[in-house]
């Protein structure tokens, strides 16, 4: 008793993509090309110190983003918690919402604490 049967031929067909999606496709194919490779180059002066503040700008601007992305959850968390009238999730959802504040401002915060 045969369950499946074998397909030897098998042939690929290309999808119907219309004039919107091409286009919609062609543009967002733009869009991570110049992100890729429109990116600035930061040319290193003299002075090692700038460099060193480069790489902390850079840095720094990676972890606000985490941040920002951790606030967004938190806050849909928080939302879908109030919907469900769930607590447990309520709390993780407060939780994530301060941790995203605290990522997202931490070279503030950082420089507030050093002086």
């Amino acid at each position: 008793m045969k369950l499946f049967k074998k397909n030897e031929k098998k042939e690929t067909v290309k999808l119907p993509m219309g004039r919107k999606a091409r286009k919609a496709f062609a543009v967002y194919a733009a869009l991570v090309c110049c992100m890729v490779f429109g990116t600035t180059t930061a040319f290193a002066a003299n002075d090692p110190i700038a460099v060193v503040n480069n790489l902390s700008n850079f840095i720094f601007g990676l972890i606000k983003a985490v941040g920002m992305i951790m606030l967004g959850f938190g806050i849909v968390q928080v939302g879908l918690s109030l919907k469900s009238h769930d607590p447990s999730q309520r709390a993780n959802g407060f939780l994530t919402l301060a941790g995203g504040v605290v990522i997202t401002f931490a070279k503030e915060i950082l420089t507030l604490i050093t002086g």
